[in-house]
């Protein structure tokens, strides 16, 4: 049984801020959605710790490690949002008395 293709259901890329369909290039040459087309992705880093550096290459951009190697775009985030679930930024807020408000599931304090 002989399935035809179908135009445009192959790839499609998604934009790495929001996760709309990308249509557009940035300076980097990652593919992002109108919306994204000034932002940049800056300091990302690899699962051993070494900053990546972008690239474009024959089959499209991607990030390259000097100890890993090639890494594509979609590791590449994956393992730097994992990073920043580990270490979410922590924010407090502060009262009109000007105290910090502290919440009971804040590992810091206890």
């Amino acid at each position: 049984m002989h399935i035809p293709k179908s135009y445009g259901k192959s790839r499609k890329d998604e934009c790495p801020f929001c996760g709309r369909q990308a249509t557009t290039t940035n300076i980097q040459s990652i593919p992002v959605c109108p919306h994204h087309r000034k932002n940049t992705l800056d300091n990302m880093k690899c699962a051993c710790g070494s900053y990546l550096d972008v690239r474009k290459g024959k089959y499209g951009p991607f990030f390259a490690c000097i100890s890993c190697g090639a890494i594509s775009i979609s590791k590449a985030l994956e393992i730097n949002q994992a990073a920043e679930r580990e270490n979410p930024k922590r924010e407090y807020k502060k009262n009109s008395k000007g105290e910090i408000e502290i919440r009971s599931d804040d590992p810091d304090f206890f």
